[in-house]
C-alpha cells in the first residue's frame, strides 16, 4: 500500500495489489502523531472496502484516544467511543488491539474485538531474569487488577502505590513490604513518565534494592526521557507497539521486546477462525 499526502496535507492512499475477496489485516498503531496515524488508518480501511476486500481486520497494537474512555466531568467527550465509531463506519469488520487502556472500550465497538494482553509478552521477558526476591508494584489504583494478575502468574507478592494530595504536598507511600527486594513496576503505558517516576521514588524511599519497570506501550512524550534518566530506575522495558523516538532509543535504560510473535499467532487464529482466547488461557 502506498500512503502519501496531497500538497495541502490530505492523506492519499493507493492499494498496489488486488485485495478482492481477501481477508485483509491492516496494521497501524494510532500512535504519535495520533491524528495523522488515525486518519491514515481510516482512509486505508475505506480504500480496502472499496477494493472489495472480503473482511477488513484493523490491527491497532496501540489504540490512541483510549484514555478518554469515560465522562469524568461535565462537557467532555468520550473520545475512545467516537474513534470506535469512526473505525466501524470506515468499514472495519474486526479490531485487534493490544492492552486497551480500559476493558470497557471493547463495548464501544459494534464489531468483534480481540483484546490481546500485552502483559503476556512482558511476562516471558520477566521470567528470564527472575532472581527470587521480586515484588510487583501497581503504580496507581487503576492498575491494581493488572498488577495482581501479573504477580500471580509470576508467583510473587504484590504491593500498591498509594498516592494522594494533602494540601500543597503530595502524599505517596507503598502499601506492601519492598525493603531489600527487586521491585517490578507494571503499567499499561508510560507517557510523560510522571506516574512511573513517582512510583520509583516511592519504592526506593521504602528501601527497594533495585527498581525495574515494565510497560506495554512506550509513548515517552514531553520530557519523559529526561525524567526517567534521572530517576532511581535501573531499566524500563516496553513492547514495540509504538516506534521509539530517537531520544528514547538513545537512553540505555529503555529496552524493547517484540509483539510480532504473539501478534502473528493471533492473526493466524483469526484468519483460520480459531480461538484467540485459547492462546492466553493461562491468564
Amino acid at each position: 500500500m502506498s500512503v502519501g499526502r496531497f500538497s495541502d496535507g490530505e492523506v492519499r492512499v493507493e492499494i498496489e495489489d488486488s485485495v478482492r475477496g481477501k481477508d485483509v489485516f491492516v496494521l497501524q498503531s494510532t500512535c504519535p502523531p495520533v491524528n495523522e496515524s488515525l486518519m491514515e488508518l481510516l482512509v486505508m480501511i475505506d480504500a480496502l472496502k472499496r477494493a472489495s476486500a472480503r473482511r477488513i481486520n484493523a490491527v491497532t497494537p496501540y489504540y490512541g484516544y483510549g484514555r478518554q474512555d469515560e465522562k469524568e466531568k461535565p462537557r467532555v467527550p468520550i473520545t475512545a467511543k467516537m474513534v470506535a465509531d469512526l473505525v466501524t463506519v470506515a468499514g472495519a469488520n474486526r479490531l485487534l488491539a493490544i492492552d486497551l487502556h480500559a476493558d470497557q472500550i471493547e463495548g464501544f465497538f459494534e464489531i468483534p474485538v480481540d483484546h490481546i494482553p500485552g502483559t503476556e509478552i512482558l511476562l516471558e521477558d520477566v521470567k528470564r531474569a527472575l532472581r527470587g526476591d521480586e515484588i510487583v508494584v501497581a503504580p496507581d489504583v487503576a492498575g491494581v487488577g493488572r498488577a495482581r494478575k501479573f504477580a500471580r502468574r509470576l508467583g510473587v507478592d504484590l504491593a500498591i502505590m498509594d498516592h494522594r494530595g494533602t494540601g500543597d504536598l503530595p502524599y505517596s507511600r507503598i502499601v506492601g513490604d519492598v525493603k531489600g527486594r527487586r521491585v517490578i513496576i507494571l503499567d499499561d503505558m508510560v507517557d510523560t513518565g510522571n506516574t512511573l517516576v513517582r512510583a520509583c521514588v516511592g519504592a526506593t524511599a521504602a528501601g527497594a534494592a533495585v527498581v525495574d519497570a515494565y510497560c506495554v506501550h512506550g509513548i515517552f512524550s514531553g520530557v519523559a526521557v529526561e525524567s526517567l534518566e534521572s530517576a532511581p530506575l535501573r531499566s524500563v522495558t516496553v513492547t514495540d507497539t509504538i516506534p521509539l523516538s530517537e531520544k528514547a532509543a538513545r537512553l540505555g535504560k529503555i529496552q524493547t521486546v517484540s509483539i510480532a510473535p504473539v501478534l502473528a499467532r493471533v492473526i493466524q487464529c483469526v484468519h483460520n477462525e480459531e480461538s484467540v482466547s485459547a492462546l492466553f488461557s493461562s491468564e
